[in-house]
């Protein structure tokens, strides 16, 4: 019986992810941080990284996460 059926989670929130963009203001932290690491040359950086194992963060992302704490 349980191949019958699809599966469904009555404790999912959301259906798709909500858009960060619906829920931080214009003059937040994070749209600055964002704007600042966009302008980053990180040619260097990716460059360097061998690509082995599971897919790594992009280095745009993990240099945000310090500066916007």
């Amino acid at each position: 019986m349980g191949d019958t059926f699809r599966q469904y989670d009555r404790e999912t929130l959301f259906l798709l992810p909500p858009s960060v963009d619906d829920w931080l203001p214009d003059d937040h932290l994070a749209r600055f941080v964002v704007e600042i690491m966009e302008q980053l040359d990180l040619r260097r950086i990716k460059v360097v990284y061998a690509g082995r194992g599971s897919k790594a963060y992009h280095p745009e992302m993990l240099l945000s996460l310090p500066i916007h704490k």
